[in-house]
């Protein structure tokens, strides 16, 4: 950290040839800097932040922080407030699901871990829920629950996807499995490689997959129980067709 300081903005390279640290083995077997790799820690714990890029690589600096209070019920508001912010993205959420999912806050804030547990007792005390089919569901309690017509729209998500992302919920709200099977043997797939979750209007219905070749985007799908009838839908799985094309930069 000191080093750092006193340079203001540095190169990993520029730190690995002061400490010369040598090599470690990576999440996927290889081998990385042992450089590169304390300077990523750093980073997530919050000591350092990505000042810009050169030529793709990070460029750091001491990451200079506000006071943190220090009386255990301020910080309980400010986990609480972390906390509300992933539900906001994923909820309503099951029960099990809402636990995983503030448990998995010992990542972002390693130095909050033991205090998961309370965080995760009052969240079910301030958010709203209800039960349904002996499932105990969670939103936020200020959420704007009106009915509401669904939109007429077509979307291909990611794997990622808050919608997708918890595959218990997935299974629960739309009556089917969705998995990634991008690491799955090829023989053994069910959806594809890269199968990307059809949404319909407010129902997931099937999947699509997706390759570019010579410059050409082609497409297949695939349907839990059949292609939706009619133009409308037709229209907008090409307009969403068009928006990847736009996106990948290719030919309409």
């Amino acid at each position: 950290m000191e080093f750092i300081r006193q340079r203001g903005a540095v190169n990993p390279r520029e730190v690995d040839s002061h400490f010369s640290h040598g090599k470690v083995t990576n999440y996927w077997g290889g081998y990385s800097n042992a450089t590169t790799h304390l300077l990523d820690a750093m980073h997530y714990r919050g000591w350092l932040r990505v000042v810009r890029r050169e030529a793709g690589i990070r460029i750091y600096a001491a990451h200079q922080h506000e006071a943190v209070p220090s009386d255990e019920a301020a910080c309980g508001v400010r986990i609480d407030a972390l906390a509300d912010i992933a539900i906001r993205i994923y909820a309503p959420l099951p029960g099990p699901s809402l636990s995983f999912l503030l448990r998995r806050l010992r990542y972002a804030v390693p130095q909050w871990q033991g205090d998961i547990r309370a965080v995760l007792q009052r969240a079910k005390q301030r958010l709203a829920h209800t039960q349904i089919d002996g499932i105990d569901w969670y939103w936020p309690a200020d959420a704007n629950l009106k009915a509401a017509e669904p939109e007429e729209y077509v979307r291909l998500l990611t794997p990622f996807d808050p919608l997708v992302w918890d595959r218990n919920r997935f299974e629960l709200l739309w009556g089917w499995t969705y998995r990634f099977e991008a690491y799955t043997p090829a023989p053994k797939r069910k959806l594809g490689y890269y199968a990307l979750p059809l949404l319909w209007r407010d129902q997931i219905i099937g999947w699509g997959n997706l390759l570019v070749r010579n410059g050409e985007l082609s497409s297949n799908f695939g349907y839990v129980k059949s292609q939706p009838n009619g133009q409308t839908f037709k229209r907008e799985q090409k307009a969403e067709l068009n928006r990847i094309r736009t996106f990948l930069s290719l030919k309409p």
